[in-house]
């Protein structure tokens, strides 16, 4: 069945399994994650779960989130952070209870969703990986876009060329990371890998889709 959870990611080490091989992972400080809504097939057209992941004060909230909290008993501490898991099923859980990072076993496969670093307005060599033009013989445009359109026929510039522009701070997912450490007590798992986003970005856990 399928299965997430919402979690911060804490940044990148290593550890070594009993074979004594090195393996780079990704600390993710993961729940626990309240339930706000259970969503089912036969009221809401969908199998979900809504979780809310840490805190913020009450008086930051808006009355139609603090609304939505309230069946779980979090109107006094809100959530600071509330996304919905898609489910094959219709859940067991309701509103109030609470999952924790041991939803997860080791050796089991993830995909972890994460935005990533924002790096502001970029041109096509940074953004795209142009090679430029060439920085001799009279070569006056090392890092410009160069030409993107023809003269004749359309006649225009097609859609979805690359161009400058906004880079980075997008929704992204790196699939199928091996899970090779999960610790109850301190709210840990750690994926073989790296994962999208900065340290301290929200990121959200979820079953392997084509595991």
């Amino acid at each position: 069945m399928k299965k997430g959870l919402i979690g911060k990611k804490l940044g990148m080490t290593q550890i070594f399994n009993e074979k004594g091989a090195l393996i780079p992972v990704t600390v993710i400080d993961c729940g626990p994650c309240t339930v706000i809504t259970a969503k089912t097939v036969e009221k809401d057209g969908y199998s979900a779960l809504q979780l809310g992941f840490g805190k913020r004060k009450a008086k930051n909230v808006s009355k139609a989130v603090l609304g939505n909290v309230k069946a779980a008993g979090l109107e006094n501490n809100p959530p600071e952070v509330i996304k919905e898991i898609r489910l094959d099923a219709d859940p067991t859980q309701k509103a109030g209870d609470v999952l924790n990072v041991d939803i997860f076993a080791v050796d089991e496969f993830v995909d972890v969703s994460g935005t990533t670093k924002g790096r502001g307005f970029q041109g096509v060599v940074k953004r795209w990986r142009f090679a430029g033009g060439r920085e001799t013989h009279g070569g006056a445009w090392t890092r410009r876009t160069g030409s993107i359109g023809m003269c004749e026929k359309p006649g225009k510039v097609m859609k979805g060329h690359p161009m400058p522009g906004h880079m980075g701070s997008v929704t992204r997912t790196t699939q199928n990371l091996k899970v090779v450490g999960v610790r109850p007590e301190e709210h840990l798992l750690l994926v073989k890998g790296a994962i999208p986003g900065a340290n301290g970005g929200v990121v959200c856990v979820r079953s392997a889709v084509k595991k």
